[in-house]
């Protein structure tokens, strides 16, 4: 799916915003802050999100980046603000939004992948996760 496809349901918000239902707005802090603790999970994952519930699109990919911190950012090119972070056991909570539309999301990442589930207005429904990079 393109970056358009975000831009014109809620689920790109969730998509954006739930995908993992608690990834916000977050600069990338990295080598400039003291030492921080480190997660196993930082680096590129594709995330995909589908929506269970509602008239929402439904599915949209986009990409995340985490830093070393466990912060999480939005690394493509749709304007879309997340905020969240991985814990060191790779449970997460994420908030994305897009405009006046937000979800939130809650899941774990486990090695190299991940799943969860997010809710955002009238919609709900899943998100996966792989690392990339």
């Amino acid at each position: 799916m393109t970056s358009s496809t975000v831009r014109a349901g809620t689920i790109g918000v969730f998509a954006t915003a739930a995908a993992a239902a608690g990834i916000a707005a977050l600069g990338a802090i990295a080598g400039s802050a003291p030492a921080q603790a480190r997660t196993n999970f930082d680096g590129m994952w594709s995330v995909v999100v589908v929506t269970e519930q509602g008239d929402c699109d439904r599915a949209y990919r986009y990409p995340i980046r985490i830093n070393d911190d466990g912060s999480l950012v939005n690394a493509g090119s749709s304007s879309f603000d997340i905020s969240g972070k991985v814990a060191r056991d790779g449970k997460l909570v994420v908030r994305l939004s897009y405009g006046d539309k937000s979800a939130t999301g809650r899941g774990r990442l486990s090695g190299a992948a991940g799943a969860g589930r997010w809710a955002g207005g009238a919609c709900a429904g899943t998100w996966t996760a792989e690392r990339r990079g």
